[in-house]
């Protein structure tokens, strides 16, 4: 076999692997700076699936409130998050597999997002807040202000039904861990 082959091959197996499963739709989330974006890239890139940035699914009011360094309530959440859940029934509809990177804080949250949608699976990317507050010092050009990441950590409710992944591991290692579980199911 040709290097080109056996390169090409764990590729072709974690494409069958992925095909036997009931897994069509992944939601990463987590607060803010927590690898939501990158690691869900990373994973569409490997599976060759959709990736969404529910960032971009704010209407204009959010992303000013935010910018202002002012945290969202429900209200501000509600037209949000429908949208959401429309993005992820159509995808399972047209059996288009996809990723949500979406921070999804709460409890009713998550629910709203997966209610009616079979095949969805959370992972919650989780991280201490020293971790993640130098992530996000770090960054450039996002509308969210490492300031706000207390109110996140204040407003999340770890959920008990995904799969937990240590975000202090390399974007490889998370993503391993991630097709793994997936494989697994």
């Amino acid at each position: 076999m040709t290097r080109l082959m056996l390169s090409i091959l764990p590729d072709l197996r974690l494409q069958y692997i992925i095909l036997k499963m009931d897994i069509r739709f992944l939601i990463l989330m987590g607060v803010s700076g927590s690898g939501k974006t990158t690691v869900g890239k990373a994973i569409a890139s490997k599976l060759g699936w959709d990736f969404y940035d529910a960032d971009d699914f704010h209407p204009q009011e959010n992303i000013i409130k935010m910018e202002t360094g002012m945290p969202l309530n429900d209200s501000d959440r509600a037209p949000w998050l429908a949208s959401l859940h429309h993005l992820i029934a159509s995808c399972l509809t047209r059996n288009d597999p996809g990723i949500l990177a979406c921070s999804a804080l709460k409890e009713r949250y998550r629910q709203k997002l997966v209610e009616g949608n079979d095949g969805v699976q959370l992972i919650y990317l989780k991280g201490s807040y020293d971790l993640i507050w130098s992530r996000m010092s770090a960054r450039q050009d996002h509308y969210m202000k490492p300031e706000m990441l207390q109110s996140q950590f204040e407003a999340l409710e770890e959920p008990s039904d995904a799969l937990t992944v240590d975000i202090s591991l390399s974007v490889d290692e998370i993503v391993r861990v991630i097709l793994q579980h997936m494989s697994s199911q």
